[in-house]
């Protein structure tokens, strides 16, 4: 691996210094996100130039898997970055998740009506309400065509789950 690292060039040894885990604690989702699209083109790349050499090498040695030998270079770099584009997705995957959660405690916070009033009201506190004792239950509908379109995906769902059982 360490060979194979020493044979990139300049441009591309930096491209995967960049996806090392020091640098990608640093990067904000954005820069995630422009990282990650530079390494999946460069996977991409090294894919398809594996791919095409093959594939002009399959009438000499008889198969695309028999040419390979010949193409490992291609391939390799091609491991490298896909090795590269799997830290990189981790790190853009834990980034989106981050941000979807605050973004999730900002929209309930603007959502939810503050406890105290504001300043200068001399409004009492609203009692809060008392908690149910029954559990909501889903309204029953008097409509047939509903009541029947709700059995029958009942329905679709058992008859899927028993084929799955019964292999």
């Amino acid at each position: 691996m360490k060979a194979l690292l020493n044979s990139l060039n300049e441009p591309e040894k930096a491209l995967v210094r960049e996806t090392e885990s020091a640098e990608l604690s640093y990067l904000t989702e954005d820069g995630l996100v422009d990282l990650h699209t530079r390494i999946r083109r460069a996977r991409n790349k090294y894919s398809k130039l594996y791919r095409r050499a093959a594939s002009e090498r399959v009438a000499e040695h008889g198969g695309r898997g028999k040419a390979r030998p010949k193409n490992t270079r291609d391939v390799q770099k091609a491991e490298v970055f896909e090795d590269a584009l799997a830290r990189v997705s981790w790190y853009l995957a834990r980034a989106a998740r981050r941000s979807a959660s605050e973004l999730k405690a900002e929209r309930i916070a603007a959502a939810t009506p503050s406890r105290t009033p504001p300043p200068g009201t001399d409004t009492p506190h609203p009692q809060p309400k008392a908690p149910q004792t029954t559990p909501r239950r889903r309204p029953t509908t008097a409509d047939p065509a509903l009541n029947q379109r709700h059995a029958a995906t009942r329905a679709k769902g058992a008859r899927r789950q028993a084929r799955r059982d019964s292999r």
